[in-house]
Order: structure tokens, then C-alpha cells, then sequence
């Protein structure tokens, strides 16, 4: 291979598009770097950063506007073809045809990239094993769990042997077991035929798994290097913090990610809330912000390092081009056609024997849990476990086949729509209109939602000031953590007593999801209840208490503490169940699915 065997060359690359109102938008802005043969390669940074231009410009789908970028030895600009025939591409939005089975969708990119009959015998094989679906061949597409159609996506990617793999933020949207799945396809790749795979990625534990990694903000390169490297830029910086009983870890985060510039970013994690010491600041100021509050130093990890040269970005004295106001907002008024049940002390949820049948097939099985008023709970569980069936019950959106349901002191089988004039909602896809900018979206729904004259402009003015919006950007060429902002701001117009939150910060960078989190710590704070869904399993930490549910049943429920100490009872403490939530998660749903496996054989003999 030509170029010193470097699988990408870029020098002095630039991209420049029109932006939404006017004006050149620099996606891509003079950027250099060089990409190492025969090794995961990561791509990380802000929305917005340029990531999915700069790999749809090594895909040869988009050109250069200045610089030079080589592919393969291949100059990309000049001969696209010839680079495409030798790589795969999985974008974000991998394009399966859902009502061809599995099968057929392999056929179909098989016979698009012209494999011979004889080589992709060989490589069907090998894909459906390794993605472990063989056993799925017949089953349409569009029928497939969320974390199954992005194995597929991968299978079809990969029906050629490529030089070069590019994955544009693969695992957006799946869970913990399917990332864990995508992850080992993708290592055995690299570790077996020596691919070189580029992977951009939101999730820095994904960076971590790369030999190189390259930080990307405003199309600018910030930093690259190996994960262990860049890891020392937070050396001595970063410390855990133990919460005093009573006090919720988010709170404690709350406190410490308002002390700027003190502190540069906190996250709650296994209990306790990770932290970085600003480098200017003193350790005895430290002890002035904690009080009485224990706190020790820890190894610093790659999302520390993140952090810091995110927040390096920033002008000093100015807020984050992500942040959220933290301002807790207003309490909602409750309405008169409220029960005595969501005003006290009671519930404000409350589910019994929760079924949902969809033909023969259940969805949710006799599912059972209360939420107080000002409580986050999550609602967590694999690709196709019933989460998103029973999220679409509790928001009044899906009837259930039977069993009771009760939101806001209102029955949903005889008062759904007086119960949804109490909740908002934001779904896991953007669902505004994309050809409306800011201000237009937050009308419109505002007069959904019965606002009308000087209340809705007031509402209207206050959110865009709450939510950092700008009111004339078109709404649908928003990056996405703008989309996902505004769309929170939109089911909060109404000031409701319950929102709802559908995996909300899917796809969105960890100083995007800081201050989504800490706005959603804000609202609970103010008495509003907040149902979430999340793939991210930091973010159960957020949650009061949580639900793991897998095949319609749920696993676990409780505080997070008390998951992670059930994982650590199912028989993998120290391997799957220890302090970390994304192990405790994939214990729980794999003790789960163990048992059922032996109760099915016992059900046979």
C-alpha cells in the first residue's frame, strides 16, 4: 500500500456548506490526519463536529472543497469509484429493505456489489454466524429488535471482503448487549483479516477499544492519539465523590457541575459522582464546594479527557454551546381534574398486571410498579424486551389488553385524553417538523396543547431562553442533539406534571447529554415526574429507582444500588455484576433469559 501503509491521508481538507440561514457552515475546516492500517480507528466529538462529513468524504459520497484526501492510496476526489469498490459503509441510517427477510436483504447487497455465487456462500455463512443469526434467515426485516437490524445492517456491509470499514455511529440506538455483540463482530474482524475498520462513535468506552483516536470539534482536529495518551491530559485531575445518605447522586452532581469554574464536569456513576478539578483551581477550594462530603482522587479515564478539551473550547466566562439552563423551572399547577392521588402523597403512576397482546405474540406480561410524584424512574431493557409497548401504554398512546392503568389520578381505559393534557412526551426520533424552524415547532404545538395568545407567547419566549434555541433555525437540518433539545422543549411548553422520555439522548455527545440531564435534575427537583428510556447506562444512575425488562417480563426493580446488588446475587459479582450498570444490566437480562431456557427444557421433559 501506497502512503507509508496509512489507510487514510488527509491534508488540509475542507468542507463548507450553505447553513440553514445563510452563510457558509464550516463542517470541515483545514483538518489533517493520517489513519493506521489494520486497526480500529475512532472518530469522536461534539454534534456537529464534522465526524459524518469527514467519513462520507473518505466514502467518496461527498467532495472536497480544498485539501487533498487519499483512500487506500487512492486520491478519493478523483477516482470515488475505485475507492468505494474497495471499502463498506454503514451509515447512520443503514438502508434494509424491511419487508425482505434477512435473507433476502443479504442477496439483495450481494448482488449490488456483484459477489460471486461461489464467494458469497462462504461469506453468508460467516456473517450469520458471527451475528448469530442463522437462525432468523426467514424472518422479514422489519421485524427485527432494534440491535438485530444493526447486525444485519453490518451482515449486508460486509457481504464483500473490504480493505476498509467505515461505521458511522453503529450502535446508536441499540443496548448494552447488542453494542457488546456489534463490538466483538467488529474486533474479530480486525483481529482475523487485519481490517482496517474508521468508527465514530458517541460512546467513549467504544473509543477506548481503538488504537487511535481522533477528537473532532468544529470540523477541527482538538487532539489524537492512542486512548492511553490522551488519557493523561486528566491525570491528577479527577477524583469520586460520596453522597451523604438521603442525598440522590444527581444532586450531588447537580451541585458540582454548577460550580464553574471549579469543576469541569461530574456524572454519577456506581453511587457516587465521578469529577474533574478544573486545572487552575485548588484542592482546598475543593473542600470549600464538598463540605463535609468524602471524596478521594481516581484513575483518570478517556471521557475525562474528553471533557477537558470540550470545556477548553468554551470562551471563558460563556456557557457551553450545549448547555441547557439550569434554573429549576416552576413547579406546574395542577388541574382541577386531577385526583387526590397526584396531588398528596400517593402516586402518580400506578400499574397492576399490565398486559399487552399483540395476536399470539405478548408483548408486555402481567407488568406491575408505582411512581412518585418527582421521581425519575427508568425503564430500561435489551431491543424488543417491551419497553417501548408499555412507554406507549403509560403515555395513553396504545391501549392495553388488560390489566389496570392509572396516570395522573386518571384511569387511561376511561379518561386517556384528560390524562394526556398532563404529560409530555418526547419520542426516541425526532418527530417535529423538519421544514418549520424553532419558533414555528414551539407554536404549533403550544396551540396543540391548548396555549393560545399572550400565555403561549410568554411560554414560547421563556423555553427558547430555558433551552438555548435558536428561533429561526430550520428545525430539520438541526444537528442532533439541537433536535433532541428542542423536541424536550416542545413536551415541556405545556408545563406538564409528567414528561416522558424515549431513549432522548440517543446518538448525542456526552457534554450534550451533562446538560439534558441536567435540566431533566432541575424538573424533578420542581415536582415533576420524569419516566425515561435510555440504552446509556450511566444514565440509569440518574434514576431513583429503575425496571429492567426482557421478553415482556420485568427482571428487576429498584434503586440502582439495590440492581446492581441483585446482578451481583445472580451469580456474576466481580465478572458482570459489580459496580458498573452496563454489567449489572447484562447480568440481569442474561441470568434472566438462563432461567427461562431451563424452565422451557424442564417444560419439554
Amino acid at each position: 500500500m501506497s502512503d507509508g501503509g496509512a489507510t487514510v491521508v488527509a491534508e488540509g481538507l475542507r468542507k463548507t456548506f450553505e447553513a440553514p440561514g445563510g452563510g457558509p457552515l464550516h463542517a470541515v475546516g483545514g483538518l489533517s490526519l493520517t489513519v493506521r492500517a489494520g486497526e480500529l480507528t475512532a472518530l469522536v466529538g461534539p454534534d456537529g463536529a464534522g465526524k459524518t462529513t469527514l467519513m462520507r468524504m473518505m466514502a467518496g459520497l461527498l467532495k472536497p472543497d480544498a485539501g487533498t484526501l487519499r483512500v487506500l492510496g487512492i486520491d478519493v476526489a478523483h477516482d470515488p469509484q475505485t475507492v468505494q469498490d474497495r471499502i463498506s459503509y454503514m451509515p447512520q441510517r443503514f438502508g434494509l429493505y424491511e419487508d425482505l427477510s434477512v435473507q433476502e436483504n443479504l442477496d439483495l447487497y450481494a448482488d449490488l456489489h456483484g459477489v460471486p455465487q461461489e464467494v458469497r456462500r462462504e461469506r453468508f455463512a460467516r456473517m450469520l454466524e458471527m451475528t448469530d443469526m442463522a437462525r432468523f434467515t426467514t424472518r422479514p426485516a422489519g421485524k427485527l429488535s432494534g440491535g438485530m437490524k444493526q447486525k444485519l445492517g453490518l451482515a449486508c456491509t460486509l457481504v464483500r471482503s473490504p480493505d476498509l470499514l467505515l461505521l458511522d455511529e453503529p450502535s446508536v440506538g441499540v443496548d448494552p448487549l447488542s453494542r457488546r455483540d456489534l463490538w466483538q463482530i467488529v474486533q474479530q474482524l480486525v483481529d482475523d483479516e487485519k481490517l482496517s475498520v474508521i468508527v465514530s462513535t458517541a460512546y467513549m468506552d467504544e473509543a477506548e477499544r481503538c488504537a487511535q483516536v481522533f477528537v473532532m470539534h468544529h470540523g477541527l482536529l482538538l487532539a489524537d492519539g492512542a486512548p492511553g495518551v490522551l488519557r493523561e491530559r486528566a491525570r491528577g485531575l479527577t477524583y469520586v465523590a460520596t453522597p451523604p445518605s438521603g442525598m440522590p447522586a444527581r444532586d450531588l452532581q447537580a451541585r458540582l457541575i454548577d460550580a464553574d469554574p471549579l469543576i469541569v464536569d461530574a456524572v454519577p456513576k456506581g453511587g457516587a459522582v465521578w469529577f474533574i478539578r478544573q486545572p487552575k483551581a485548588e484542592t482546598q477550594a475543593l473542600d470549600g464546594l464538598l463540605g463535609d462530603i468524602d471524596y478521594q482522587p481516581r484513575p483518570e479515564e478517556l471521557e475525562d479527557a474528553f471533557m477537558m478539551m470540550l470545556r477548553q473550547q468554551q470562551p471563558e466566562g460563556t456557557e457551553s454551546t450545549t448547555q441547557v439552563s439550569a434554573s429549576p423551572p416552576e413547579a406546574p399547577a395542577s388541574s382541577p381534574q386531577v385526583s387526590s392521588n397526584s396531588n398528596g402523597d400517593g402516586p402518580v403512576i400506578v400499574v397492576r398486571d399490565l398486559v399487552r397482546k399483540f395476536g399470539d405474540f405478548t408483548a408486555v406480561a402481567r407488568t406491575s410498579f408505582d411512581v412518585a410524584r418527582g421521581e425519575i424512574f427508568g425503564l430500561l431493557g435489551p431491543n424488543g424486551a417491551g419497553k417501548t409497548t408499555t412507554f406507549r401504554m403509560l403515555c395513553g398512546l396504545l391501549p392495553a389488553s388488560s390489566g389496570h392503568l392509572e396516570v395522573a389520578g386518571m384511569n387511561l381505559r376511561t379518561a386517556r385524553a384528560q390524562a394526556r393534557s398532563r404529560i409530555g412526551y418526547v419520542s426516541q426520533k425526532f418527530a417535529l417538523y423538519g421544514n418549520l424552524s424553532v419558533r414555528e415547532n414551539l407554536e404549533f404545538f403550544g396551540g396543540a396543547y391548548g396555549l393560545r395568545g399572550q400565555a403561549l407567547r410568554t411560554r414560547v419566549a421563556a423555553t427558547l431562553a430555558q433551552f438555548a434555541l435558536e428561533p429561526t433555525a430550520i428545525s430539520g437540518l438541526l444537528p442532533g442533539g439541537y433536535k433532541q433539545r428542542l423536541a424536550m422543549a416542545t413536551g415541556l411548553l405545556h408545563e406538564p406534571d409528567i414528561l416522558f422520555l424515549d431513549e432522548p439522548t440517543s446518538g448525542i455527545d456526552p457534554l450534550a447529554r451533562r446538560a439534558f440531564w441536567r435540566t431533566i435534575t432541575a424538573l424533578a427537583q420542581a415536582g415533576v415526574t420524569v419516566i425515561i428510556t435510555t440504552h446509556f447506562m450511566e444514565e440509569a444512575e440518574y434514576c431513583d429507582r429503575i425496571a429492567i425488562q426482557d421478553a415482556g417480563k420485568v427482571l428487576a426493580l429498584g434503586t440502582p444500588q439495590a440492581v446492581r446488588e441483585q446482578a451481583g446475587r445472580a451469580g456474576r459479582a466481580g465478572q458482570e455484576g459489580g459496580a458498573d450498570m452496563n454489567s449489572a444490566f447484562i447480568a440481569i437480562v442474561e441470568h434472566g433469559r438462563a432461567a427461562d431456557r431451563a424452565k422451557n427444557s424442564e417444560g419439554r421433559a
